[in-house]
């Protein structure tokens, strides 16, 4: 008999060191996902055997996802549940395949992210921040920032309801998107239109190089400059400052959408191209002095009224800066006062500077340094009075040698003359 109790105590001792070493059957934790046989399936629940140790049920709201992918199970089928409970009421475990189908799906998106794959989806909705698509039963987002320039909302002043109105136009729309963040304890997943047609774009790109002329239709104008559609779906940037050679406050003021136009690649960034259309035009500031000169005066148009002075138009190409120090021999408080956006005022050019693209203006110049003819026709009438000065003076005449000899000579027979002439003078006064 004790040696029966010994050796059952032995046995039992080897059975819950297998247990504990989880050798013969490792338990599940809550979250975990296993795998199961199904012992018995119904509309209202499924039982699923592991490893004829354990049984587990799952039932209600957990028995289906959002896919049919649970519901044509039959016995003996091996599926997958995610562990809600270790032991129920009926000490079976509490399964999910809900959970099990989403935790699968995660580990989908990631493979999807770390592939680059692209994916054709269907808009499912829109915000005011982007667009939401459908990967399997997971939502993920589309931001305004990932869309391509062709689909980007420029719409003027940023006004959102018109943006969401934009963006509602995309709603069961295909698109071609890559996953690109995948976050399942944030249940964040993103999307990007952009990074699936910057991999076209770069085939693309790669065919044109700086200095490249292109011929395109302007497809948006923005506050910073205007896009341009070329060559195979192409676009590119043209910045407000390379739009023209003059002072530009809005890129509306020199083109609009539908205008053809022609300019130059001046920078490439990856799959941004950026473009010049004044690198086309002629330089108006190459031959200025043709056409103005320090100290000419000027009618100017007043573009713009400033705190520190006038931005003036002297013509469609060159515009000047008439500086507030410039403006008045008196303090000055607020420089409308002095002029009003639209005005034509006469104005002094005090400077030039062709290089750098700049012209002074002024209102109250000194007269020797704004009027450089004024002075140049005093020095010229002060030389005129020099010259006939120096024609009134009486010319020297040239003495020759005999001339003077004979000069003396008479002086000399003179001067016995004036002294006897002399000396009988001063006789007849002393008498």
């Amino acid at each position: 008999m004790t040696d029966k109790n010994t050796q059952l105590t032995n046995d039992d001792s080897e059975f819950a060191k297998l247990i504990a070493d989880n050798q013969y059957f490792k338990i599940p934790k809550v979250g975990e996902v296993i795998k199961g046989k199904v012992v018995n399936a119904s509309k209202a629940e499924v039982r699923l055997d592991f490893e004829g140790i354990k049984t587990g049920i799952v039932r209600g709201r957990e028995l289906y996802n959002e896919s049919d992918e649970y519901g044509h199970l039959k016995l003996d089928d091996i599926v997958e549940a995610t562990v809600i409970e270790l032991e129920n009421e009926n000490g079976e475990m509490e399964l999910s395949f809900r959970y099990a189908g989403q935790q699968r799906a995660w580990d989908g998106l990631r493979d999807l992210m770390k592939s680059g794959e692209v994916l054709n989806l269907k808009v499912a909705d829109a915000n005011k921040g982007g667009l939401m698509v459908k990967i399997g039963n997971i939502t993920g987002f589309l931001p305004v920032s990932q869309l391509i320039p062709e689909h980007y909302p420029r719409v003027e002043g940023g006004d959102k309801n018109k943006i969401l109105e934009f963006l509602r136009k995309f709603i069961n729309t295909p698109l071609q998107i890559k996953v690109i963040d995948v976050d399942e304890k944030e249940d964040k997943l993103i999307v990007s239109e952009k990074a699936a047609w910057e991999e076209v774009q770069e085939k693309a790109v790669s065919k044109f190089k700086v200095g490249d002329n292109v011929k395109g239709k302007i497809t948006a104008v923005t506050d910073f400059g205007a896009f341009v559609e070329f060559g195979t779906k192409m676009e590119g940037l043209v910045h407000i400052s390379e739009l023209a050679w003059q002072r530009i406050d809005d890129p509306r003021d020199i083109v609009k959408v539908g205008d053809q136009v022609e300019a130059e690649i001046i920078n490439i960034e990856g799959t941004k191209i950026f473009l010049s259309m004044k690198k086309l035009q002629k330089d108006p500031w190459s031959n200025i002095n043709e056409k103005y000169n320090v100290g000419d005066m000027v009618n100017g148009k007043v573009l713009k009224v400033n705190p520190f002075g006038l931005f003036v138009e002297l013509d469609r190409d060159i515009h000047g800066l008439a500086h507030i120090s410039e403006l008045s021999d008196k303090p000055i408080t607020d420089v409308n006062e002095l002029a009003k956006a639209g005005e034509t005022i006469k104005f002094r050019i005090i400077s030039i500077e062709p290089k750098d693209h700049r012209l002074g203006l002024s209102l109250k110049a000194p007269k020797e340094k704004l009027i450089p003819e004024k002075v140049e026709t005093e020095k010229k009438t002060k030389d005129e009075n020099k010259k006939e000065e120096k024609a009134e003076e009486p010319k020297e005449t040239k003495v020759t040698d005999d001339e003077k000899e004979a000069k003396e000579e008479k002086k000399e027979k003179k001067e016995p003359k004036v002294k006897a002439e002399k000396k009988t003078k001063e006789k007849k006064a002393k008498k």
